[in-house]
């Protein structure tokens, strides 16, 4: 059903169910849907703000998955984590109601828009999208946008604009991302992760490749030129193909850069002329990689070069992307980071090196069996950047530990690595043993960033 068309469901004020209404992708899709003129209903397993605000704006949600809840839908869209064993799902069947999956769902919403920018990439794709949405935005071409994590700049994961332009991030897990219809596709970064659903790093440079595939003939695609298996995604595809990079290899590179205390100010360069300088409000070496990646978007685009360094000097983080939690009473910094990925944990290790602080304190939860037995000598590499890593224990999220694998396995490796069984006891080691000069930062995506909150005295 790739080639799917929501329009007419839309258009005619049909009935879309959605299942697991309440997840932040599908409460995104709800909201879009009930803008532009559709009934919707949903499910969900429990109440939450979002099903709150999804139910002020006349959606109908039930808090149990029941098979009477698709009958008088004429569409119903499923979350990825809902199966054909969910008894919605099954009844959809039974009467012949249309399926969609939730990306499909979006890709065919895109389709509707002159512009449709999909950020990919193995790390890095919340943060640019969000600079792509504050670019937007600075230079008017009022986005609508889908981010996968909350951006204050928008209030939220979603912001409905204009038919012009869609920014999305754009997630290569079950290959999602090959139901989107970029014009613009943008590949971050390829590293080996999610090995319990892609075969191997080979596998994961394929996917890539079958998304910029889908880059019509007037698109383009901006790729990193620094990511040897990124180069490797796009090769035999003929599009016009933009790079960007470190170094003038690349069509988009820095010069004259500046690094105060890990916030960076540089010239963005264009085959060698001058398109605009950007001072960051977040730090890191990364970040200027992200930005260049924006400014490439930008430059195909034909966005002012100026608006758009504005637009960039105005993002100022987004949520669990190196956030701020608070203080402790010694007067330590609490910082929260959503890295669970060697790549993204090293650059946000060498970003905290950047600052100038006395000791970095790291607390890890690895995120999944799967993901920590494949990549355990990386995790211990990354960590090794700390001056103390802490461990939590792994977060099972979809998965069964039937790896044999522990984060005491992690723990064990490091010097002075140290392993706890609960958050209660990594809270009170923490505030033992933290000192004013030092930096704590909560390491991971799932559960691990309500340490913070529980050992900070209040926001700094």
């Amino acid at each position: 059903m790739s080639d799917f068309s929501l329009q007419s469901y839309v258009t005619d004020h049909k009935s879309i169910h959605l299942v697991g209404i309440g997840g932040v992708s599908m409460s995104a899709l709800a909201e879009l849907l009930l803008h532009l003129g559709a009934k919707v209903t949903g499910s969900d397993r429990a109440q939450s703000d979002v099903t709150d605000k999804l139910i002020s704006l006349g959606a109908k949600i039930t808090y149990a998955h029941l098979p009477e809840n698709v009958e008088g839908a004429d569409l119903v869209i499923r979350t990825a984590a809902v199966h054909d064993d969910n008894p919605e799902i099954a009844r959809a069947r039974e009467l012949g109601i249309p399926v969609l999956e939730r990306a499909q769902a979006w890709g065919s919403i895109m389709v509707a828009y002159r512009n449709a920018v999909c950020v990919a990439g193995t790390h890095g794709k919340t943060t640019t999208t969000s600079m792509l949405t504050l670019i937007g935005m600075q230079c008017g071409v009022d986005p609508t946008v889908m981010v996968g994590s909350n951006l204050p700049a928008i209030g939220g994961t979603l912001r409905i604009g204009a038919h012009d332009c869609f920014i999305a991030e754009s997630c290569e897990y079950t290959n999602s991302f090959l139901s989107f219809h970029p014009t613009v596709a943008v590949i971050l970064n390829v590293d080996a992760d999610h090995l319990d659903f892609f075969k191997d790093i080979d596998d994961i440079i394929h996917s890539f490749h079958r998304f910029c595939e889908l880059v019509p003939e007037n698109g383009a695609i901006v790729v990193n030129h620094d990511s040897a298996n990124a180069l490797k995604a796009v090769e035999g595809i003929d599009r016009t193909c933009i790079t960007f990079g470190s170094t003038p290899e690349a069509d988009v590179y820095p010069e004259n850069v500046t690094d105060r205390h890990g916030y960076y100010s540089f010239d963005v360069m264009h085959q060698g002329k001058l398109f605009t300088h950007v001072d960051l409000s977040v730090p890191g070496y990364h970040n200027m990689l992200n930005a260049l990646a924006s400014c490439a978007v930008c430059l195909f685009l034909g966005l002012d070069a100026a608006a758009s360094a504005e637009g960039l000097k105005q993002f100022t983080g987004s949520s669990r992307r190196f956030q701020l939690t608070g203080r402790t009473a010694a007067g330590t910094m609490v910082i929260d980071d959503y890295a669970h990925h060697p790549t993204e944990m090293t650059a946000t290790l060498k970003t905290a090196r950047e600052m100038d602080y006395d000791r970095i304190i790291c607390v890890f939860q690895p995120h999944t069996y799967s993901r920590t037995k494949a990549l355990l000598p990386e995790f211990i590499e990354a960590l090794r950047l700390c001056d103390k890593a802490i461990l939590a224990d792994i977060y099972a999220a979809r998965e069964q530990n039937t790896y044999g694998i522990s984060s005491k396995d992690i723990a064990d490796a490091l010097d002075g690595g140290e392993y706890y069984d609960s958050f209660e006891k990594i809270e009170a080691r923490l505030l033992e043993i933290a000192q004013p000069g030092d930096l704590i930062i909560t390491m991971g995506a799932g559960n691990v960033n309500t340490i913070g909150p529980a050992i900070c005295v209040g926001e700094s």
